[in-house]
């Protein structure tokens, strides 16, 4: 067999750019039409996960049937997305008539920082809303809203239906992989690939919605004994910016604390409430993530802030939660084979990726 020279592997790398660039084209264009498919996937990785964590359950765990687990998985899904839709309807009146108490706090607040900055002219909120929010049109944005989530919970209707037919794809998904090739080689490394992706990916989106969840849980009740007002939707976003690696925490904090400087109006309750929140962000986030999920999917963290960047800037908010599973499971497919094994290894963190030394000795065993 022939050693590749430098100009093949030259002719190989510029191939492969051209096809990620071809790739990305598609993805970016297609956008309305992969983004709920990759959605509803991540959704039944989820219901999978769980499935798998009731399996782990003392006592009962091991003698739920299968499609029992799955149903239990599904509902539980389902009433939590649909209590999120409920809850921001919910909110969205609330909002509007807190709406003038917010301003006045606001206003009073800019006129304090003017005072301190020497300005003369205190302004008022006529001139800010004619220099600055003049190009916001709330009922429109209140009305958008409103549109969003009610189409919100016709779309959670679909997902759980799509999924249920993933969900029964998965009998007779592993005797498709059989025919694909006549090479048992390469249906044994198809299946490898896949059930990795299948263990990996679902326990770390099971995991990380458990921890999501936990996280809101003390988002929600630090808000709540500071008075926060609207804690519990704060709370519901805190668990979903979650998924969103390092951004999500920051913008987590970041939102209840800036209404809490139109609420309570003083430094002092708006200070702690941010250490608090940071607080609870820290403590789950570098102790008990990791604690529970370990390094699961052996990623490193420019491959997970550059994953962040591209998907973002294909695929905009979606992109952002997508990022880590999309880069996870790109980063196996890669190390199941020969030829772009080395691209994974970089993308891990600590760069042992397993998968062809896995499938070498198991073709030594059975040799």
């Amino acid at each position: 067999m022939s050693t590749p020279t430098p100009n093949d592997r030259l002719q190989t790398l510029f191939f492969g750019v051209a096809l990620a660039a071809v790739v990305g084209w598609v993805l970016h264009v297609g956008k309305s039409v992969f983004v709920p498919i990759v959605f509803r996937v991540v959704v039944a990785y989820v219901i999978v996960g769980l499935a798998r964590l009731q399996e782990r359950i003392p006592g009962i765990g091991p003698r739920l049937p299968v499609p029992l687990r799955y149903a239990l998985s599904i509902l539980g899904i389902g009433l939590v997305l649909a209590a999120g839709a409920t809850l921001v309807a919910g909110n969205v009146g609330r909002v509007v008539a807190q709406l003038p108490a917010y301003q006045e706090t606001l206003l009073s607040q800019i006129q304090r920082l003017a005072a301190v900055a020497g300005v003369e002219t205190a302004p008022t909120w006529q001139t800010l809303q004619e220099e600055v929010l003049q190009q916001i049109n709330l009922q429109s944005l209140i009305g958008s809203t409103v549109v969003s989530v009610t189409g919100l919970l016709a779309t959670v209707l679909i997902v759980l239906l799509y999924v249920a037919f993933l969900l029964m794809e998965q009998g007779v998904f592993a005797r498709k992989v059989d025919r694909l090739s006549n090479d048992p080689r390469d249906a044994r490394r198809i299946h490898a690939v896949v059930r990795d992706v299948n263990s990996r990916i679902g326990t770390y989106l099971a995991m990380k919605t458990m921890i999501n969840i936990l996280l809101g849980v003390v988002s929600w009740a630090i808000m709540e004994v500071m008075g926060v007002q609207f804690a519990a939707f704060w709370a519901v976003l805190i668990a979903l910016l979650n998924y969103v690696p390092y951004i999500g925490s920051f913008l987590g904090v970041l939102f209840p604390v800036a209404l809490a400087i139109v609420q309570f109006g003083e430094p002092t309750p708006v200070l702690v409430l941010a250490i608090a929140l940071s607080a609870a962000q820290f403590v789950i986030g570098s102790f008990l993530d990791p604690f529970l999920m370990g390094n699961s999917l052996n990623l490193s963290p420019f491959a997970i802030l550059t994953s962040l960047a591209i998907w973002s800037s294909l695929w905009g908010i979606a992109g952002a939660f997508l990022a880590v599973p999309m880069m996870a499971v790109l980063m196996i497919v890669l190390a199941g084979f020969d030829g772009t094994r080395p691209i994974a290894v970089l993308m891990s963190s600590n760069g042992e990726v397993g998968m062809a030394d896995d499938e070498s000795e198991s073709g030594e065993q059975a040799a």
